[in-house]
C-alpha cells in the first residue's frame, strides 16, 4: 500500500503542478471524480493499467515514473510497466441510435455500431450522450454511456428514457402523480410529466458507466 500512497502523492502533485482540478483528470481518463480521489489518496489495491496509461497521457509524465518505478518523469522512447493488470477482456454490445417508438431497444434497425466493452461493466447497449445537459456528473456531449436493460430504476437513478422517437439520460424521479427527469446541469429546467404524458415515456435502462474520448 506504500508504493499506492505515493503513487497517489505524484499523481496529486503533478495534477495541481498543471492547474488541473480531479473532474479535468475524471475527464480526460473517463472515470468517475472518486476513482481519481481513491488513486490520490492511495486506496486503489490494484491498479490498472489502462487507467494509468490514461492517467499519465493526462498529466503529461511516464506511467512508470507515476508507479515509483523511475525517478525520470518524461516518459522514455520506450517505457514497460511489470505488475499491472493487463488489459481487460471485452464483450461486444449494440451502440443504438433513434429509437423508433413502440420498436424493441435492441431491433436492428436501431443498432448503430458494436462496441466492445470490459466484462466488468455489466451492460446490454451504449447510447451517445447529445449535448450538455449532465455534465454535474461528467457525462459530456459525444460520451459513451452503457445502459443496463431494466424497465424501471431506484429514485435518483441515471437512466435512458425513451420520450416519443429519441432517448434522453437524466436522473429520474418517481412520484404518485408525476415522474421527473432531472438533469445535472443548472442551466435546464427539469423535465416533468403528468396524467396523460406519462404514456410518452419509456425506462430504457439504467446507466452503469461511461467513457469519454480524448483528444
Amino acid at each position: 500500500m506504500e508504493k499506492n500512497i505515493q503513487t497517489g502523492k505524484r499523481i496529486q502533485s503533478r495534477r495541481e503542478e498543471l492547474g488541473m482540478n480531479l473532474g479535468d483528470i475524471a475527464k480526460e481518463v473517463g472515470v468517475a471524480v472518486s476513482t481519481i480521489q481513491r488513486y490520490e489518496k492511495g486506496k486503489i489495491e490494484k491498479m490498472k493499467l489502462p487507467v494509468i496509461e490514461a492517467i499519465a497521457k493526462a498529466l503529461q509524465v511516464d506511467p512508470a515514473w507515476l508507479l515509483c518505478q523511475t525517478d525520470q518523469m518524461n516518459p522514455p522512447l520506450h517505457s514497460s510497466i511489470d505488475n499491472l493488470i493487463p488489459l481487460p477482456k471485452t464483450y461486444q454490445i449494440p451502440l443504438i441510435g433513434d429509437i423508433a417508438c413502440g420498436t424493441p431497444i435492441l431491433a436492428e434497425e436501431n443498432v448503430e455500431a458494436i462496441l466492445e466493452v470490459p466484462q466488468h461493466i455489466k451492460a446490454d447497449f451504449a447510447l451517445r450522450c447529445h449535448g450538455d445537459s449532465m455534465i454535474g456528473v461528467h457525462i459530456h456531449d459525444g460520451d459513451i454511456v452503457y445502459i443496463r436493460q431494466q424497465p424501471d430504476v431506484d429514485n435518483g437513478s441515471i437512466a435512458a428514457v425513451c420520450i416519443e422517437n429519441s432517448a434522453t439520460l437524466k436522473r429520474v424521479y418517481k412520484y404518485p402523480d408525476k415522474l421527473v427527469l432531472s438533469p445535472a446541469n443548472p442551466a435546464y429546467e427539469p423535465l416533468v410529466y403528468t396524467g396523460e404524458e406519462l404514456s410518452q415515456l419509456r425506462i430504457l435502462g439504467k446507466a452503469v458507466g461511461f467513457t469519454s474520448l480524448i483528444d
